[in-house]
């Protein structure tokens, strides 16, 4: 990169910096105003104006308030009070964000449960947080079933929608509160220290984690990004995102409506009818993801897709591979990247366009924002340490953990980790003595490398955690559910790159019984593991290879992939078009990398 050009790189990053930090400095300053508080400031301000909309339902700015208001009143009638936890299992719509606004406004902490999990994963999710009251959407109740029996406690379940079940109706019991304002009286006293939420992610190993988003967290994703996209009222943004995740619940949403804006929340991402969506609903934004973006170019011509009055597209995990052609084929004006972790201190933008950059720190951002490249040892699955016991920091473009100093200085709680909802979890994710005898770092648990012009490249996710589908995938949480099958023996659950597909796809090198039964082995995956959890291949050994300390080696068998012509072992595909697992030759191996086979 010339001088000039990384002049001009220098005054796109500053300005929309400075637009970030315009709209989070006063968060801090104000400790009282909580985004509750803000949507009652909204209401007020644009009053009917559009503010989440759907086929499903539609609620202005100050219907949004009320329903709101009606969902805090019905807390406080259950007893609900500061830090106690409900769980929050519903699919994307605006009733979603209004739920648990209300609910929040007085104290509770709602745990925004993933609607993919059944059985015990789901059950861990819930009593980890050990919630008072559940509350599931009707269409979900059968996986909430399935993990009944392994949820512990006395927590009260509630239904939302009709479906038979012996559950108290929610959606009933709210309208007999009322939607005005809250008196002073029926408030808690909250700041933006206390906790909000418990988004749940995967970490290196492990079952889901429930990370700690308190009120200053929520302020700060929906407001930064309303800088960092510069969202105005005229926009509208298309959210076709879990809403149980931050991306797709707090930021697509709260960066449009803290500046009036309104947003299109669609229950899930479609292909087919993406352009139609956004054409139909007039959007101006939408929050991607990089296999959406994928997924979008990989699909046929669409006589809308170019019809549309899209500035921007805002997300993460677009690939160098895939950025020009959805840039130049789709006419996206302009893409901007990110990198940030629900529960992390590590935020970078990309405000320049720099393609396949994750991000850049410039050096006028650096002092402020302190974030690391460190020597990572991957079979030690730990950074690399110098003679008098310090981490070394990367070279340039040299490949390394990303970590973030962790500040307890009360003018900047964005450099704090707040860590999850138990202290051991919170602890695996903290490093000490980094750089100096006391200092304090927080892990992304993602291995990148930064140029000589402080762009950030993301090279892999690290440990036993690899991404698919968008999702984060634990390998211990797959080994277990295979573990659970009567002819498995033993298993090493990793991540292979298939050719055209962001992530890794699911494999499992499995020791079985001689009668193992391939068809009851997939239902039972089908029965305990999300779609995309379930592993993609399968190979079958005669054992498992282990270290000296018993611990399962995963580097070959990465390496190895599902390349037939390198393995001995029989490997079989799960073929989504014939719902079983078929022996994987080399013919068909060459059909799916070349893209001909749909995974």
């Amino acid at each position: 990169m010339g001088l000039i050009e990384r002049l001009a790189a220098d005054v796109t990053c500053l300005k929309g910096a400075l637009r970030t930090l315009k709209m989070t400095t006063p968060i801090a300053k104000n400790p009282t105003r909580i985004f509750p508080t803000v949507i009652d400031e909204l209401a007020d301000k644009f009053g009917d104006a559009p503010a989440l909309l759907s086929d499903r339902e539609r609620l202005s700015y100050r219907e949004l308030a009320q329903r709101s208001n009606r969902y805090a009143r019905w807390a406080r009638a259950q007893s609900i009070g500061k830090g106690d936890a409900v769980c929050l299992m519903m699919p994307n719509r605006p009733e979603y964000l209004a739920l648990w606004l209300g609910i929040t406004r007085v104290g509770g902490v709602v745990a925004l449960l993933n609607t993919n999990l059944t059985g015990t994963a789901l059950a861990h999710c819930i009593n980890v947080v050990e919630p008072k009251h559940i509350i599931v959407a009707a269409e979900l109740l059968a996986p909430i079933e399935s993990a009944r029996g392994n949820i512990v406690g006395g927590a009260k379940f509630w239904l939302h929608g009709d479906a038979a079940a012996n559950f108290p109706r929610v959606d009933r019991e709210v309208e007999g509160f009322s939607g005005d304002t809250l008196s002073d009286a029926e408030r808690c006293p909250l700041t933006i220290e206390d906790r909000a939420l418990f988004i749940y992610t995967s970490g290196t190993t492990g079952l889901p984690k429930a990370a700690n988003m308190n009120h200053y967290r929520v302020m700060l994703a929906s407001h930064a990004f309303a800088g960092v996209m510069d969202t105005k009222a005229s926009d509208r943004m298309y959210d076709c995102l879990p809403m149980y995740h931050t991306a797709g619940g707090i930021v697509a949403t709260g960066a449009l409506l803290v500046k009036g804006g309104s947003v299109v929340i669609r229950e899930k991402f479609s292909v087919r009818e993406f352009w139609d969506d956004v054409v139909r609903w007039d959007c101006t934004v939408v929050q991607y993801i990089g296999e959406l973006c994928r997924y979008l170019v990989n699909s046929p011509p669409h006589p809308k897709e170019r019809a549309h009055r899209l500035r921007l597209a805002c997300g993460n995990g677009l690939r160098p591979d895939v950025w020009p052609e959805f840039k130049r084929r789709f006419q996206i004006p302009q893409i901007i990247e990110f990198y940030a972790a629900t529960e992390g201190n590590v935020s970078l933008f990309n405000f320049e366009g720099k393609e396949g950059a994750v991000g850049r720190l410039p050096w006028f951002l650096a002092g402020r924002f302190p974030t690391k490249i460190v020597r990572f040892d991957v079979e030690r699955q730990q950074p690399i340490r110098d003679a008098q016991g310090f981490c070394i920091e990367c070279a340039p473009d040299e490949p390394g953990e990303v970590i973030g100093k962790i500040l307890k200085d009360a003018s900047k709680p964005g450099a704090r980790f707040e860590g999850y909802a138990t202290a051991v979890e919170t602890e695996q994710k903290i490093l000490h003595d980094v750089f100096d005898k006391g200092d304090v770092w927080f892990r992304t648990g993602d291995l990148m490398r930064k140029d000589a012009s402080r762009y950030f490249y993301f090279v892999d996710r690290i440990g036993d955690t690899f991404r698919w589908k968008g999702e984060n995938v634990s390998t211990t949480e797959v080994e277990e559910a295979i573990g659970a099958f009567d002819g498995a023996l033993e298993a090493n659950v990793y991540g292979v790159q298939v050719p055209g597909h962001d992530g890794r796809a699911g494999m499992a090198a499995i020791v079985a019984k001689d009668n193992f039964n391939l068809t009851a082995f997939r239902d039972h995956l089908t029965r305990l593991l999300p779609d995309y959890a379930r592993p993609i291949f399968l190979r079958t050994r005669n054992n498992i290879d282990v270290t000296a300390t018993f611990k399962q080696k995963k580097n070959d068998l990465v390496a190895q992939g599902f390349d037939p012509k390198i393995i001995s072992d029989p490997i079989y595909f799960n073929d989504p078009a014939a719902k079983a697992f078929v022996r994987l030759d080399a013919a068909l191996s060459d059909r799916i990398r070349a893209g001909q086979v749909r995974i």
